[in-house]
């Protein structure tokens, strides 16, 4: 016995509709396949090419200086992160600059030290082919871990 097409009512009037298959997702690539997340910060270093790599090793180091003894370096959303009683900032890589992410109200408190670097709501940038401004970087890292213990207490 054939299937019957669904009867719905479209402003007053009824339409027959047919059941159709959901769209399949498409396949993903061998090489998306094969590059699964890094489980830790070397690893996720291992894949990133100069000059980038340099830069965010300085980065990394920035970071943990910063940063109280006890914060633990994560992979968070695919890219390094430094945990203090919960995540403080990520950082990663990309084709022409390397990124800081150390939320929205810390990039708003520092605009005018960020005149020279590209900025979005929640992300500085930090070009490549340039020197790393790594006592600004552990200013900024500062300031997301007092903004963080000032939630805590509330």
């Amino acid at each position: 016995m054939p299937s019957r097409p669904n009867r719905v009512r479209w402003g007053g009037k009824s339409r027959n509709m047919t059941r159709t298959k959901k769209a399949t997702p498409p396949q993903r690539s061998t090489a998306a396949k094969r590059r699964a997340a890094p489980k830790n910060i070397d690893e996720y270093l291992a894949g990133v090419p100069e000059p980038a790599c340099t830069t965010l090793n300085q980065m990394r180091a920035a970071i943990r200086s910063a940063l109280p003894p006890e914060a633990a370096e994560t992979i968070s959303y695919r890219i390094p992160a430094f945990k203090y009683k919960g995540a403080v900032v990520w950082f990663a890589a990309f084709s022409d600059h390397c990124s800081l992410f150390p939320t929205a109200s810390v990039i708003e408190a520092f605009k005018d030290d960020l005149k020279a670097f590209s900025t979005s709501k929640g992300t500085i940038r930090f070009p490549t082919d340039q020197p790393l401004p790594v006592a600004l970087v552990k200013k900024l890292v500062k300031a997301r871990i007092a903004q963080h213990r000032s939630k805590k207490r509330r």
